[in-house]
């Protein structure tokens, strides 16, 4: 480190960076505020003289809080991993004991994922950890990176990709692709033809109601198909199918949480649809955390069961 940048470093008050912290992971001055046992104005105060020494207002107000401009979402991943160093040089190593500890997890993932995993933290995971809070943060493997670098998730689980250097990742398992339809509104069937599968109206999940991987696929046979409808969540297929004769292709693990849960039945399609894996995804920073070791290796033992 140079003179300059110690001299950088003593016009700075570290500990704005906590409130800074605070702000964004609460995103409401009144919740730092209550969280760091500080008053509103000596939060709004330190955020004033954090927007005067970076000469940019850093958050700005809505009407329930306020939301980090670009340049405090660029320095949350810095900031973060400066305050987890100074934590454990001032106090040394920190023990986590989940059965003990109150944590709350941020885990980034499509509704396909949290409809199979969520209910099992909760109903498997909590017993044991009482004090953990899990939230899920709507996202896929393209939006992930930038929520991991800002520290607005813990963690990700999503369909592997190419990472960057500041990611790592432990793929879980793999995936592929199942159709799913109501009985009450088809039949009982042991299966569909190619014929039969195009015949029939189909539920699409589509983030900008556009196409799909079946859509793709059929295109190199030269095929298409008729969707009746198009959602933007999982959650919804089951409730649409129920309604109408149809059938929706998705992800194989989220097919079989709706066979389980909505008595939906399962077949293969009759095409051929990829396979991928799903991993955990998490910052370089938080390699030591023991709240994301613990979280990566208790999601892995649940989507092996």
């Amino acid at each position: 480190m140079t003179d300059r940048d110690d001299a950088d470093l003593r016009a700075h008050d570290l500990n704005l960076f906590v409130v800074f912290s605070a702000l964004m992971e609460e995103r409401s001055v009144t919740r730092a505020a209550k969280r760091l046992h500080m008053s509103q104005s000596a939060v709004s105060a330190a955020l004033g003289r954090l927007r005067r020494a970076h000469g940019d207002p850093l958050f700005t107000r809505v009407p329930h809080g306020v939301v980090p401009t670009l340049r405090a979402q660029r320095m949350q991943g810095a900031v973060a991993e400066a305050l987890r160093a100074m934590h454990t040089a001032v106090g040394g190593a920190r023990v986590f004991e989940p059965e003990r500890d109150r944590f709350t997890l941020r885990i980034g993932m499509s509704d396909d994922l949290e409809a199979l995993l969520m209910p099992r933290l909760l109903s498997r995971v909590s017993p044991a950890a009482p004090g953990m809070s899990a939230y899920g943060v709507q996202t896929n493997r393209l939006g992930l990176p930038a929520l991991l670098e800002s520290a607005q998730v813990d963690i990700g689980v999503v369909a592997n990709s190419a990472w960057n250097s500041s990611l790592r990742h432990r793929v879980l398992f793999r995936s592929g692709y199942l159709s799913v339809y109501d009985e009450r509104q088809l039949g009982p069937r042991a299966g569909f033809t190619l014929d039969e599968y195009l015949a029939i109206p189909h539920v699409m999940v589509s983030f900008d109601a556009t196409r799909g991987i079946v859509d793709d696929e059929l295109d190199k046979l030269g095929l298409q198909r008729f969707k009746i409808a198009s959602t933007a969540h999982f959650a919804m297929a089951p409730l649409l199918l129920r309604q109408t004769p149809s059938v929706a292709t998705v992800p194989s693990h989220v097919a079989r949480v709706f066979a389980d849960q909505y008595g939906l039945a399962v077949f293969e399609p009759p095409i051929d649809l990829p396979d991928y894996e799903v991993a955990a995804v998490w910052h370089q920073t938080r390699n030591e955390d023991p709240e994301i070791n613990w979280i990566v290796d208790t999601i892995e033992e649940l989507t092996k069961a």
